[in-house]
């Protein structure tokens, strides 16, 4: 890759294999949770690659926390849509994907050694590294895009106000007033850079794949209600699951029960076995639908329904970011919008502060121990620019040890 200047971004195209790779590495080591991914990306394609700058990703960002589905699968998605057009947008979603999903349909059929016989402490270690990454980002994040006292006191209130009120409501409603003090009030605090978030595909595409989400939203329900195929019923069930639902795969989980308990379709001890072998898995939690389709009472299951219901969950936020990405672009060039953005970005920060806080922080950080290896994890990530995968592996090794 060419070498580039601070600030600048890389615009080089690249083929399907290259971006599946990007993300096969960061899918099988971006434990955390999907507050933790959006750390991992920024450190891969904002610090280390440059595809884009820090504002244009905190866009990105806001713009997934207003979509429902799973915001950083949907920042992922994005990303392999700029570099590689459609083709690269399937890459990036497979690449970050199929090793959660490939570990959880395996345990699933059975194979269960890792879960068994290694212990809970190394699961710990990747928990207190989730820390880490997530600080680094708050630290690079909160220097670009809240640098003054404005900025500062929306990120902070933005803060407060989710850590208070904990729903995917309470985040949108946020975001949008955040959006509405920037456009009031942040006009004196300079112009939002515009640093373009490259869209291969055109607004042709956009209303294409927009279309497609809504049809199969109406046409799905009157398709598995007219027929005895389950394999129809499991991909209605599971698309309008990634359809409806905001705030991420935990807010999934409970909807997904209600689909597939009362039906009949997996007990309520393979379900909660299932969602305690998820927390265990990198990468998005939606893939907790490959499992569900894999240990199915029904037929297709196995690798066919882990794979119906897989694509099923995640098709909506395929669709919705590639339909509304062109669009997106265009919004941002107005000053209004950028000033709104600005506001909107600083929101951003106070999520992730939020998140850092709630689960993050409070789900890792038990002792002394903990807090010194996250220290030590943020000190490499940060300072000493370790790469993200290594210090992954050093903290679960670290913890490992330290339980055993």
């Amino acid at each position: 890759m060419k070498s580039l200047t601070v600030g600048s971004a890389s615009k080089e195209r690249l083929t399907p294999l290259e971006i599946f790779l990007i993300f096969f590495r960061l899918g099988l080591t971006s434990f955390g949770g999907p507050i933790a991914h959006l750390g991992y990306f920024r450190q891969e394609f904002v610090a280390r690659r440059r595809w884009l700058d820090e504002h244009a990703y905190a866009d990105l960002v806001a713009l997934c926390q207003f979509l429902p589905g799973p915001a950083s699968s949907q920042v992922g998605i994005a990303l392999g849509l700029s570099r590689g057009g459609i083709p690269g947008a399937v890459a990036s979603w497979l690449g970050f994907t199929l090793p959660s999903a490939i570990a959880l349909v395996l345990f699933g059929l059975g194979v269960t050694y890792f879960s068994g016989n290694l212990g809970s402490g190394w699961l710990h270690g990747l928990k207190v590294v989730a820390v880490a990454v997530v600080a680094q980002a708050l630290w690079g994040m909160g220097k670009s895009l809240s640098p003054d006292k404005l900025r500062a006191t929306v990120a902070v209130g933005a803060a407060v106000a989710v850590t208070l009120f904990p729903s995917a409501l309470g985040q949108v409603s946020v975001i949008a007033a955040s959006g509405l003090f920037g456009w009031v009030f942040l006009r004196n605090s300079g112009a939002l850079p515009h640093n373009q978030i490259q869209t291969t595909s055109g607004r042709a595409t956009g209303v294409l794949m927009l279309f497609v989400f809504f049809l199969l939203l109406f046409v799905l329900p009157v398709a598995a209600g007219s027929t005895n195929s389950y394999g129809v019923k499991l991909f209605d069930s599971f698309y309008r699951a990634g359809s409806l639902v905001f705030g991420g795969g935990h807010v999934v989980l409970p909807l997904l029960q209600s689909q597939v308990v009362p039906a009949g379709w997996i007990s309520n001890d393979a379900f909660l076995a299932g969602y305690g072998a998820a927390q265990a898995v990198p990468g998005p939690l939606f893939t907790f639908a490959a499992y569900l389709g894999a240990v199915s009472t029904q037929a297709p299951s196995g690798w066919l329904g882990a794979g119906i219901a897989l694509v099923a969950i995640f098709l909506p936020a395929f669709l919705l970011i590639a339909g509304i990405l062109p669009f997106w672009e265009v919004l941002r060039r107005y000053e209004a919008m950028q000033r709104a953005m600005l506001g909107i970005n600083a929101a951003v920060v106070g999520l992730l502060l939020s998140a850092f806080y709630n689960p993050v922080w409070t789900s890792a950080i038990r002792n002394t121990a903990d807090f010194s290896l996250a220290a030590i994890a943020f000190l490499l990530l940060a300072f000493w620019k370790c790469p993200p995968w290594l210090v992954v592996i050093l903290a679960a090794v670290v913890a490992g040890l330290g339980a055993g």
